[in-house]
């Protein structure tokens, strides 16, 4: 649950106060004896008991199929569920070479239609592959799929692999969202790379034409038995019919919150803290006299952006409070965006935990997503912690969120679509504000360094990774501090 604070108005944190006599809740941790390091931490890689899934696309072209199927096998992959998108568009543009004009998609070419339908197998074959010996669990059939007899040849394919089977179909008559998607996405198509603007618009109108004349919507009677969800202009309206399973019902839930208005959302970590400086890890400290300024120069930044309606989100730790205190503007505390926790090795140096834990040190090196802090949590455990925020991001327009080094690393690892061994290293600089804007199949990011010094917090994997390395070894890549 998040918490609306309003400039001015005083936070009750009785647990926080200087000179609080109570004694803090010790986490005290004592290594398994005679047991397998490699087995004894960290969390496990996922396993997947439920047949696989396939999504498959309905809709005319310009109707953001390929959109929806890029965010969902981002989202999918993000939370650790195997995904890939397979394009028929690009099968056919593999089989053809040069793409001349719309009478290629007329359904009495013959011609074309053999290629499209050998296309259409070849996709499916990689589906079967991908299932099979890529341990993949969703795949995204991305085409536009509009006649029953495709849709059917798909669900037998399917039925016999024993594979679930669930339809999103995108249908859209506003001719302005229809124009806009043209813009934004078909014309950054190799189909139309050296075509004139209007020779092009023209083509792909008539393009859409030949897959009007045999489109057949899924029919709400007909079709009753099959699972779907209809996404009516661009998320104005649903339809959804039979949800199969856990899997599914996510699905749902996340096409259902996602939007395509124009916004930008800003990262940034809080100012530099008084740990920070000490290299110390976790804890809840003060902003350092470096991190006023930049919370300082922060507000300076916000405000010379002029940005609609923005709305401000940090965590429940003093140090992103501090840092928004200076916006003056009201903002949400979400403890979904506090801190990974480092348990037992809160408010220790690196040099520290290589002394009193050497092995946690090495595991952690040899799987930092997975491994899971004595008493604490993983970069994975954070991932479904902020799964969360990133619906309520979704929903949301202009949004800056003040957080944490893991914490922005998991944001930025679903907007940029990185995969789980690059999120834990992806570089998060204190004192530097990421924007990043959606755009048709990704996201734009900018860095503005806002010019206030502070401490390298970023730690590089080291070499050796090996439970027996030395301490040199261990502490090659920790980076100086006071």
């Amino acid at each position: 649950m998040s918490v609306l604070i309003e400039p001015g108005v005083k936070k009750q944190q009785p647990q926080r106060d200087k000179g609080l006599t109570q004694t803090p809740l010790l986490k005290i941790w004592v290594p398994w004896m005679n047991c397998n390091l490699n087995r004894r931490r960290g969390s496990s890689v996922p396993q997947f008991c439920n047949s696989p899934t396939m999504i498959v696309m309905v809709g005319l072209p310009a109707r953001g199929k390929t959109y929806i199927s890029k965010k969902l096998t981002r989202y999918l992959n993000w939370i650790g569920v195997p995904t890939k998108v397979f394009n028929v568009g690009q099968y056919r543009r593999q089989a053809v070479k040069t793409y001349k004009n719309f009478e290629f998609f007329k359904p009495d070419n013959e011609e074309a239609m053999r290629i499209r339908k050998a296309c259409a197998a070849a996709a499916l074959k990689d589906v079967a592959t991908y299932f099979s010996k890529e341990q993949g669990q969703v795949a995204v059939f991305d085409a536009t799929n509009t006649t029953r007899e495709r849709r059917a040849l798909i669900l037998n394919f399917a039925k016999e692999r024993g594979y679930k089977v669930f339809f999103v179909e995108s249908i859209c008559e506003d001719p302005d969202i229809i124009e806009e998607n043209i813009k934004q996405v078909k014309f950054g198509s190799p189909d139309y790379a050296d075509r004139e603007y209007d020779d092009a618009m023209e083509d792909f109108v008539q393009r859409i034409d030949c897959y009007r004349a045999s489109y057949q919507p899924i029919d709400d009677e007909k079709d009753r038995k099959l699972s779907y969800i209809k996404i009516f202009d661009v998320g104005c309206r649903y339809l959804v019919n039979r949800v199969q399973d856990h899997i599914q019902s996510r699905i749902v839930y996340y096409l259902m919150n996602i939007h395509v208005t124009p916004r930008s959302i800003y990262l940034s970590r809080h100012g530099e803290s008084e740990l920070n400086l000490l290299g110390r890890i976790g804890g809840d400290s003060e902003l350092s006299p470096r991190g006023h300024k930049y919370a300082n120069a922060l507000a300076t930044f916000i405000k010379n952006q002029n940005i609609r309606d923005l709305k401000v989100w940090t965590s429940h730790m003093r140090r992103t409070i501090q840092t928004a205190e200076t916006l003056g503007v009201a903002y949400e505390q979400w403890k979904a965006l506090n801190e990974i926790d480092a348990g037992v090795c809160e408010e220790m140096t690196y040099e520290e935990i290589q002394e009193h834990h050497p092995e946690e040190f090495a595991l952690r090196d040899q799987d930092k997503y997975r491994y899971r802090y004595p008493k604490g949590e993983s970069y994975e455990d954070l991932v479904h912690r902020l799964e969360p925020v990133i619906m309520e991001l979704e929903r949301q327009e202009n949004v800056l969120v003040v957080c944490h080094q893991a914490v922005m690393r998991c944001l930025l690892a679903y907007f940029l679509d990185k995969p789980a061994d690059e999120l834990p290293y992806l570089r998060c600089p204190l004192h530097t504000v990421l924007k990043l804007t959606p755009i048709a199949y990704g996201c734009k990011v900018e860095s503005f360094y806002l010019n206030i010094e502070a401490v390298n917090t970023h730690r590089e994997k080291p070499v050796n990774v090996e439970v027996n390395r030395n301490t040199e070894e261990a502490l090659k890549t920790v980076p100086d501090h006071i």
